[in-house]
């Protein structure tokens, strides 16, 4: 309640001062003599507020030539530039705002070439803050945070605000459907394949995660709802350096996995590589309570599967950067990762009168590569921007089945062995063009993108694994084939006036899909040629107070995994598991209004209707004592969600208000705890409820304190409780809570980290699900209470001046504030 007054305060305060004129400021910063008209080297500006001995950062900004200019609200005071580049000396110039000369302020400052290559730089901005409220977006910092970098992408992402993990293991964000991005790049695998991918991509490769909560145009049409996108670490230092790094997870098994990353610079190229192995066991257990209801009475069937998984994954990673000139670079990256895992499981279904046992192994190997290739570049000094991505992904598993069952007295055998391979290539453009005058701007491109899909299973249910191996003779066998063509142009304005930043778009996207499988007597075909819009409107109440307000229109392809039949392999005499061919694409219209302020307060609402949606549950043929786990299509779905996020400033009540105020200035210094409330309510066409079907509120909630003798306590919190979740009824809440301790030695080139997750061994499912003939209460729960020690020891030194490898477009954006 006090952080919300405090936040309140803060509103009313900067409402005062949006009545005060704004202040025009010059800043002339020619370098070693050289005319304006002739510089374009890239500058830092840093503006500050000087208040005694403190100082208060207003604003941190980068701009190419000597003249910079900015129009803002400043009180009466003292001020300074700060000044610094790659190849600039740091340099500093005071100035007084006054009653007299608060209209325009002009300063010049003359700067020089750096004396010292190898001297530390300051790189202005907020780098190391953990979280920036934008309107459109949401940035997490996982390289600064212990206990997200420490583990796995996929134990990353989940840990972030706003997201949620259905039952069914599919993510959602502040109640929308999620697309997931891999640097900018939509990621071709689904279902288990993706979040296996997720799983052998180590967090500590990652820079950063943008929440994406309204796409526009310019990203695809196929992203649902929102979009997460995975940014990877991306920045090379001058010289050699490497980073080792080392996890030793403990639960019931104890496995390592170490990874060593070396970067460089030489002249303009630029180089990184990254390569580890993941190894970790785990439990899993699963209990469905099932009553098939076309029975009078209905049977109930008592099903328990119990499985122990390993993942063992080899992976390396590689990036080169090439500046070819100032305005340009070149771009390549080239991943891979090499899986060779094992699921060992026993399971049994009881009732009055079956009492049925099946032992089973399924070792898989699987092969992921990807290849990409950028050039971006300025095209001018105006901030004309062109960037052209190449990229291919080639992914392949082969999962071997080998089961006995026992029933009756008799011996049964199921035995699979399915072939799985994708391709995919895709080659766009975007072309970026500013009129700062009229401050509008105008971003356009295309793409065009073929995607394959070819899953070949063989099947056998009653001779020994051996047999069959040997013999290569299978009783059963699917070929399922999938191609997708898309081509896709887009053309988005942006313009701001006055206090209003307004963004519209339409992009256009054509669909050729096939699909075929050897199970259903007909090719299935169709074209999908639509235009899809998008519109926001931005209102700045304040600097740092925003109202926000958009729609967009998108569309959905069913992922392979939902259609494959081969989609799974696991299953006996009492359960299969198939796609459905039959799905349809999923049209959605999502509306949100948002308040974003002080870069860290949320609060904002969502309502989608979505046509065609899918579901995952539990079904039965009439007169069949069989659970099928697949996807369903509904009609049309209606989601409303709220959302709010907020920071708890601990400093602000426990040290003093100037310590509070200097602390702003270097968050990564705070105390603080950031929470998130979210609340959804979905309503579903043709689904009939045996349950009252009310909303859910869940809550989440990340902290950072500072202990003594430098160590920093990251804490994770996530409350789920019981309620209506889409087509399932949550029967016991859902909670986990992780905790995790840091420290540096040896001047930062040593980092210890002790972790545990789910501290309570609370995380678990309980929901209810019905479908056809079929109600489903499930219970899941995986060995989620894990300890982890990370010892990470950086070799060079890391003072070495960052090169940056991005070529900046924040000018294009400019018109609509990033929207």
């Amino acid at each position: 309640m006090k952080s919300l007054i405090v936040a309140f305060a803060l509103c009313v305060s900067q409402l005062v001062l949006a009545q005060q004129p704004p202040t025009y400021l010059e800043l002339n910063s020619p370098k070693n003599g050289i005319p304006c008209e002739s510089d374009s080297s890239e500058r830092e500006i840093l503006l500050e507020k000087i208040e005694g001995n403190s100082k208060t950062k207003i604003g941190a900004y980068r701009g190419n030539g000597c003249k910079f200019t900015l129009t803002k609200k400043l009180e009466l005071g003292n001020y300074s530039f700060t000044i610094s580049g790659l190849n600039i000396q740091q340099a500093k110039i005071a100035f007084e705002v006054t009653a007299e000369n608060r209209e325009k302020i002009i300063q010049n400052i003359e700067l020089t070439d750096k004396t010292n290559e190898l001297s530390e730089v300051t790189v202005y901005g907020n780098q190391r803050q953990y979280m920036k409220v934008e309107s459109d977006k949401t940035t997490i910092n996982i390289k600064e945070n212990g206990l997200l970098n420490s583990g796995t992408t996929l134990e990353a992402v989940k840990k972030l605000p706003g997201v949620i993990t259905s039952p069914s293991g599919s993510l959602t964000l502040n109640g929308k459907g999620v697309t997931i991005y891999i640097d900018g790049a939509p990621s071709n695998l689904t279902g288990t394949d993706l979040q296996n991918y997720l799983n052998s991509l180590p967090a500590n490769s990652i820079e950063k995660i943008e929440l994406i909560y309204d796409p526009g145009a310019s990203y695809d049409a196929n992203a649902s709802g929102s979009i997460i996108n995975i940014v990877t670490n991306g920045k090379k230092m001058k010289g050699v350096n490497a980073s080792f790094n080392i996890n030793y997870n403990f639960n019931k098994y104890q496995k390592p996995s170490p990874q060593i990353l070396l970067n460089g610079k030489e002249n303009n190229l630029s180089w990184q590589t990254m390569f580890g192995v993941n190894y970790v066991e785990r439990e899993n257990r699963n209990r469905n309570a099932q009553e098939f209801t076309y029975f009078n009475p209905p049977v109930r069937l008592e099903q328990e599967s119990f499985d122990l998984i390993t993942y063992r994954n080899l992976y390396w990673r590689t990036g080169i950067n090439y500046k070819l000139s100032n305005q340009s670079n070149l771009l390549f990256n080239y991943n891979m990762s090499l899986a060779n895992d094992r699921n060992d499981n026993k399971s049994s279904a009881l009732s009055n009168t079956i009492d049925f046992t099946n032992n089973g192994i399924s070792k898989t190997k699987a092969n992921n590569q990807e290849l990409s290739l950028q050039f971006k570049t300025k095209l001018d000094t105006l901030g004309r921007t062109l960037d052209i991505t190449a990229y291919t992904n080639l992914f392949d598993r082969n999962p071997l089945n080998q089961s006995t069952s026992f029933e009756n007295n008799v011996y049964t055998y199921n035995n699979s062995d399915i072939d799985f391979a994708l391709t995919n290539y895709y080659l766009k453009y975007d072309f970026s063009f500013p009129f700062e005058k009229y401050a509008f701007t105008i971003n356009t491109g295309g793409k065009y993108n073929t995607t394959k899909v070819k899953d070949f299973g063989r099947y056998n249910f009653e001779e020994p694994s051996d047999a069959i191996f040997n013999s290569n003779h299978y009783e059963s066998e699917i070929d399922f084939d999938y191609s997708e063509h898309n081509l896709a142009f887009y053309v988005e304005a942006r313009k701001k006036y006055k206090k209003f930043n307004l963004t519209a778009g339409v992009r256009f996207e054509n669909f050729e899909v096939e699909r075929e499988a050897s199970s259903v007597a007909d090719k299935i075909k169709f074209n999908n040629t639509r235009f899809f819009p998008n519109a926001s409107i931005m209102f700045e109440a304040t600097e740092n107070i925003n109202f926000s307000t958009s729609y967009s229109k998108k569309v959905s392809q069913p992922g392979y995994y939902t259609i494959d039949p081969n989609n799974s392999s696991n299953f006996n005499r009492y359960n299969t598991s198939v796609g459905n061919m039959a799905l349809q694409p999923i049209f959605y219209d999502n509306y949100g209004f948002k308040i974003s302020a002080f870069q860290y307060v949320n609060l904002g609402a969502n309502y989608t209707i979505a046509k065609n949606d899918t579901q995952f549950l539990f079904s039965a043929e009439d007169g069949e004592l069989v659970s099928n786990r697949t996807f369903a299509s509904f009609d049309r779905i209606k989601t409303f969600s709220a959302y709010l996020s907020f920071p708890i400033p601990l400093d602000y009540f426990f040290k003093s208000k100037e310590e509070f105020t200097k602390r702003m200035n270097e968050i990564d210094k705070m105390n603080y705890i950031y929470a998130n409330i979210n609340y959804v309510k979905t309503d579903i066409e043709g689904y009939d409820f045996t349950f009252k079907n009310t909303g859910i509120v869940n809550f989440g909630a990340e902290s950072q304190i500072h202990l003594p003798w430098g160590i920093i306590n990251n804490m994770s919190y996530f409350f789920l409780p019981k309620g209506n979740w889409e087509i399932y009824r949550i029967e016991r809440p859902i909670q986990q809570f992780d905790i995790s301790f840091n420290k540096t030695f040896m001047d930062k080139k040593l980092k210890i980290g002790v972790h545990c997750f789910d501290v309570f061994n609370a995380n678990e499912v309980n929901a209810l699900v019905e479908g056809k003939n079929l109600r489903t209460l499930f219970y899941e729960k995986q060995d989620s209470r894990t300890f982890r020690i990370s010892l990470t020891y950086n070799f060079g030194n890391l003072k070495l001046q960052t090169e940056n490898t991005n070529i900046e477009v924040e000018k294009a954006k400019e018109g609509g504030k990033g929207l």
